[in-house]
């Protein structure tokens, strides 16, 4: 894990991000690795991903493969 504020820029919400904010996740573009990290702590720890396991990560959540 690395430090939000100092590694990145570009962070960015989805755009299916609800009005309470409660539970999202900001993405990092740009980079040759995906960034990810909790919206609600911006400066706390990033996950980074390869692309092609952001995309599988990315297709499980479409699919509704975490769906409680």
């Amino acid at each position: 894990m690395q430090d939000a504020e100092h590694s990145f820029a570009g962070w960015y919400k989805s755009s299916y991000s609800g009005a309470n904010q409660g539970e999202c996740l900001e993405v990092a573009a740009g980079h040759p690795i995906i960034p990810v990290r909790d919206s609600k702590a911006p400066h706390g720890p990033v996950i980074t991903f390869s692309s092609p396991r952001w995309a599988t990560f990315v297709a499980a959540v479409v699919d509704g493969r975490f769906d409680a």
